[in-house]
């Protein structure tokens, strides 16, 4: 296991050695652009000074061990400038330079591992990045313009790309950014490392991580664990959603299982919401500053339009919101509040009747925020501050802020546009104790993710996150008979069959069995593409005739009962991620299963409850309930066969690489599931 490294010095440095030519002298500005108290020492071998600051000519002539070291001179110099810095102990450094691992070039991994020796115990961040800003301390390792500001406490943004990172700097929605990192090839420091050391800084509210791809789960998982004891959130967006897995899709269950998918599934697991945009991101990490993780899903809002509440509404739909129906009192009470004119329900629309009356919208307000939603969200647009005024738009603003305060509820404000939260009023707003929210996508996307948070957090700690089993060579498929015959022992139920290796004994078989029966060519994976299942036999003559057309497609025929009564069918699927690990899908099975793509993803080891969830979030779940009418599913049946397929995946860890239960037969409530296909892959 790798050692733990102390990043303090680094992300919270007393002084700071800025080493190289122009991109030194740019982080030597911002850091007095910022007010840095520290001592700074530039070092170069031929200046004098830059900007007042006297040069020093080598590193070994520093007056004493920096900090923080930011490094920027040519990929062969810098190994030496680390090595040295190393050597006199210094807090950490940041390497700028290119030209290492992330290229082709026949030197890139031989200078990686140089650097990496070279380093030693120091803490080093990068290659290939522009390194770190800490707006608390005004202490910036940092080569270029940033857009950001010193505050006292706020949020931190952690990515791979620097550009990236630069761009997020200059955002002007008011997110409080506390620390921004551009962490490059993370050869040593990776994104785990530096989020459980600013878990350590109380003045961090919420993190936010920019990857593109995840090298350790373990660390990962220890993330999230110590963000969930320090009750701080982290949120990620990732690349990739196009990327498919990297197995070869023989079953069902591979062909619906992307990388990224259960990159989605992982991060669910651990508490992480994944997001989909930067955008969502920036909210997110606005609304986590303001309020923390949300308590739950209902919401409340106001609005002067009845086209703004329609558009909430139909936002929250889509978000899995819930805004909560007003009691009788409750309408009671907010009614006597408002214009008789105006209907009272969630959302609520004011109309104009009492725009700008300030004493009358902050009844209103707080009338509504006595219900105890877990958000409460104004939505106002502020106008054009080059040809209008704001000054009628500030009542309401007012009123919702001595609401809020006066109920102690947790409130927003959303701009339906999110040109339309100017910088200076969200700002204003934070302060204020009131998240300011641009889009309304966004702004219940964010809501959504808060939630989230919390959903997961009141669960226990997975704690059995195990590095996934490495399996290899070629993986071979069994055939449907040998493969239920694996899965009878596991108690998953299995129809009755007899396996065949001519017309010979195909009465015997059917009388023993019992009318009707199903008939399959085995060893095959995808059988209906090769018209190698006849279903529904009802006689000897007809038995003969399939067995004797479906011998030659494969390698004998399974003749087995035919189940009938089945109100719905299931896919159960196992998969061997080389990164994740074992992973289950859970979905719409038989014909719905590429049509409708219904599926869920749980990461092994899952506890029943985690099942349970899976299968209330299929689409198809109101089915299983018994929609129209029709009845209800054994859904019981349906969480007991998915445990006991976990307890199968589990035993053989080291040599399972994908299985396929399609279709799951699911019958009426108590009446139990039959696995009625199987496909296994197994390394031997």
């Amino acid at each position: 296991m790798m050692r733990k490294r102390d990043l303090s010095r680094l992300l919270r440095p007393r002084s700071i050695a800025l080493i190289g030519g122009v991109e030194a002298s740019e982080a030597l500005r911002q850091c007095r652009l910022l007010g840095f108290e520290g001592d700074i020492w530039r070092i170069h071998p031929e200046k004098q000074e830059d900007q007042g600051v006297k040069c020093i000519k080598d590193v070994a002539d520093l007056p004493s061990p920096p900090d923080a070291s930011w490094i920027g001179v040519n990929r062969e110099a810098t190994i030496g400038v680390v090595k040295t810095l190393a050597d006199m102990g210094a807090g950490g450094a940041i390497s700028y330079a290119s030209g290492f691992n992330e290229t082709s070039d026949d030197k890139g991994d031989s200078l990686t591992q140089a650097l990496l020796d070279a380093a030693g115990d120091m803490p080093l961040v990068g290659p290939n990045c522009y390194g770190l800003v800490n707006y608390l301390d005004g202490a910036l390792c940092w080569p270029d313009q940033q857009g950001g500001e010193r505050l006292e406490r706020g949020v931190a943004l952690l990515c791979q790309s620097s550009n990236i990172a630069m761009n997020m700097t200059m955002q002007r929605r008011g997110t409080p950014f506390a620390y921004i990192a551009a962490l490059g090839n993370q050869i040593q420091i990776d994104f785990c490392d530096i989020a459980e050391s600013l878990l350590d800084d109380k003045r961090v509210t919420a993190i936010g991580l920019h990857i593109e791809g995840i090298r350790d789960i373990g660390k990962f998982a220890r993330l999230a664990r110590k963000a969930r004891e320090s009750n701080i959130p982290v949120v990620a967006i990732t690349v990739g959603k196009s990327e498919q897995a990297r197995v070869a899709k023989l079953s069902h269950t591979a062909s619906l299982t992307g990388e990224h998918r259960i990159m989605e599934a992982f991060f669910e697991k651990i508490g992480i919401p994944l997001l989909p945009s930067l955008p969502s991101m920036l909210e997110t990490l606005k609304l986590l500053h303001a309020h923390g993780a949300l308590n739950g899903r209902d919401i409340c809002s106001f609005s002067c339009s009845g086209g703004e509440a329609a558009l909430m509404g139909d936002a929250a739909f889509e978000h899995g919101l819930n805004f909560r129906a007003l009691d009788a009192s409750a309408i009671e009470r907010v009614k006597a509040t408002t214009h008789p004119l105006v209907h009272v329900a969630n959302p609520l629309d004011y109309h104009t009747f009492d725009w700008g009356k300030e004493e009358r919208l902050r009844a209103t307000f707080a009338a509504m925020l006595e219900e105890r939603f877990d958000l409460s969200l104004l939505v106002l647009d502020f106008p054009h501050p080059q040809r209008c005024v704001d000054a009628n738009w500030m009542p309401a603003v007012r009123a919702l802020r001595d609401a809020s305060a006066a109920t102690n509820a947790p409130c927003a404000v959303v701009a339906t546009l999110h040109e339309n939260m100017l910088e200076h009023h969200a700002r204003d707003l934070l302060k204020k104790g009131i998240a300011p929210l641009c889009g309304i996508d966004d702004a219940l996307t964010a809501v959504d993710a808060a939630a989230r948070i919390t959903q997961a957090w009141r669960k226990p700690f997975p704690e059995d996150m195990q590095a996934p089993a490495r399996l290899f060579g070629e993986a071979t498929l069994l055939d449907e008979w040998d493969a239920k015959r694996l899965l009878k022992k596991f108690a998953l139920p299995v129809p009755e069959a007899e396996k065949l290796t001519g017309v010979k004994g195909a009465r015997a078989a059917a009388e023993k069995l019992g009318y009707p029966v199903v008939a399959k060519a085995l060893g095959l994976a995808h059988k209906s593409e090769h018209q190698a299942v006849r279903l529904n036999i009802r006689n000897a003559e007809e038995l003969e005739e399939a067995v004797e057309t479906l011998l030659p497609l494969g390698k004998g025929v399974l003749v087995e009962q035919m189940i009938e009564g089945a109100v719905a069918e299931m896919i159960l699927g196992i998969l061997a991620d080389p990164d994740y690990g074992q992973v289950m899908s859970i979905g719409a099975g038989g014909i719905w299963t590429e049509m409708l793509a219904d599926t869920r993803l749980v990461l092994l080891p899952a506890r029943r409850e985690d099942i349970a969830e899976a299968v209330a979030g299929l689409r198809i779940h109101p089915l299983l309930q018994g929609a129209r009418g029709g009845k209800r599913a054994d859904i019981d049946a349906i969480i007991d066969a998915a445990m006991s397929l976990q307890a199968f995946a589990r035993e053989h860890r080291g040599s399972l690489a994908e299985l396929d239960i399609n279709p799951l037969l699911v019958r009426a409530e108590h009446s139990g599931v039959v696995v009625a296909d199987a496909l296994v892959r197994v390394h031997k």
